[in-house]
């Protein structure tokens, strides 16, 4: 029964999202080893039985029906023994990524290619093993070639990726490998998202009373809660260029709905649509997906580096920081922030909920300013960042870069610094200051740290006196 439902459930999905939740289940690849395994067994059976090429070779190589019994045994509990280790080893994987750094990793260590071919080769090595075992006679005049050949190449083969996953899964664990793999991520979940969206983007101009009043509007609301997962935009554009109406989404990608809630409001020109057609386009679920959620890559990124100023570990903190700013950048310098996508006749027809490039960095930077809890190591990374950022971006995003680090400065409020700490914060603080053009704004903050300053020297002479 549980097979058959989520056979159900895939057939359900779109092809974007059936793809993502394959890659994301640790089943899939080592099924199409089996088959592999399976398909291999029978042509083995089949040069030793049917063609018998033991006919053709020296007779040094094969072994006779009961030989080849014992060997066969051997290889069966040889590797399943090495597949128990490896089960063990990513068991003690996922806990470790769970508990050190976020329950959200688990997905993309499953995912990994590298961890579901090894996988896979386990389970094909022991279903081709067992496979062969099981037509091997008992008779002394059985002499086979091939089988034994095949045999002791797959055990052989089960070894050498038994250490190559431990060394993989060593060098996964570590902060900048899995940081980076994050990243990579993202950005991939990026480069797709404008890929889909570059034929709808134009360089037009669009006026205020071209967009519709909402008074004239009518609304599509959602028939189930969940995360809103996934727009299929090509469809809905093709959509509502036939039924001519101009869509506005009303919440975001990745974002949480009610059953009930507004989904989308549309405008119609003369015929009458049917919302349904709308709604059969666009996937919700019961959790956040990168298919299309820029925001949820640099959550869990987030995550990363509040985890590890629990653990007191400021070496992560600092690597993820390097990875959000990276990842920040790509996101600023993109060109597709436009919420207008157009038809092929180049007219409107989606309005996007899409937020700004203030939105993510605040996203990405502001929890571990707040879990950081005046750390000034921690916040003299964030402020070397955004000051990179500076150097980097348009001049669009300056203004946001330079609030960030004001508010951040500010946020020193009845907090005393010690005089080398003030300096290192300073320093990118200014850099920061002449890349966005507010020196001014910069000398009101220098006095506003040199205050904590005096007063950290003012508390150290009382505890003196």
């Amino acid at each position: 029964m549980g097979f058959f439902y989520y056979i159900k459930k895939y057939l359900k999905m779109s092809r974007r999202q059936r793809k993502s939740e394959l890659k994301s289940t640790i089943w899939f690849m080592p099924f199409w080893y089996i088959v592999g395994a399976v398909g291999l067994s029978a042509f083995t059976y089949y040069l030793d039985y049917v063609v018998d090429v033991s006919l053709y070779l020296p007779v040094g190589i094969g072994f006779s029906g009961q030989t080849l019994q014992v060997l066969l045994s051997a290889l069966v509990g040889g590797v399943l023994t090495l597949s128990a280790f490896t089960l063990n080893s990513l068991l003690v994987a996922l806990t470790t990524f769970s508990g050190q750094f976020s329950s959200k990793m688990l997905v993309n260590f499953v995912s990994d290619r590298a961890t579901q071919h090894v996988l896979g080769i386990f389970n094909g090595s022991f279903i081709y093993v067992l496979l062969n075992f099981l037509y091997v006679t008992h008779g002394e005049e059985e002499y086979v070639v091939a089988t034994p050949v095949l045999s002791i190449l797959t055990a052989i083969t089960a070894a050498i990726t038994f250490i190559y996953f431990i060394n993989h899964t060593a060098t996964w664990m570590q902060v900048h490998n899995i940081s980076f793999n994050m990243n990579a991520k993202s950005k991939l979940v990026q480069a797709s998202l404008e890929e889909e969206l570059k034929p709808y983007h134009l360089n037009k101009e669009v006026q205020k009373e071209d967009i519709p009043s909402d008074p004239d509007g009518k609304v599509i609301k959602t028939n189930q809660s969940g995360y809103l997962q996934v727009a299929d935009f090509s469809r809905l554009i093709k959509q509502a260029n036939r039924d001519d109406v101009l869509l506005r989404f009303d919440v975001r990608i990745g974002e949480f709905v009610i059953a009930g809630t507004p989904l989308l409001t549309y405008w119609e020109h003369g015929q009458v649509m049917n919302p349904d057609r709308y709604l059969k386009a666009i996937e919700i679920g019961v959790k956040q997906t990168e298919i299309q959620d820029l925001e949820y890559g640099l959550i869990k990124l987030a995550e990363v580096a509040i985890k590890a100023l629990g653990h007191n570990d400021p070496l992560t903190v600092t690597n993820t920081i390097h990875q959000i700013a990276d990842l920040l950048n790509s996101i600023g310098k993109s060109k597709n922030f436009s919420p207008y996508l157009f038809d092929q006749e180049k007219k409107l027809r989606i309005i996007l909920n899409q937020k700004d490039f203030s939105y993510y960095l605040h996203k990405g930077f502001a929890s571990i300013r707040e879990y950081a809890n005046q750390n000034t190591t921690i916040i003299t990374a964030l402020l070397t960042m955004v000051a990179q950022l500076s150097k980097t971006m348009n001049k669009e995003a300056h203004k946001d870069l330079w609030e960030f680090a004001r508010q951040t400065i500010l946020g020193f409020d009845n907090y005393s610094l010690y005089e080398n700490d003030c300096l290192h914060i300073l320093e990118p603080l200014s850099v920061l200051a002449k890349n966005t053009g507010n020196e001014k704004d910069y000398l009101f903050l220098l006095e506003y740290m040199l205050e904590r300053v005096s007063s950290k020297s003012a508390s150290k002479m009382s505890s003196s006196n």
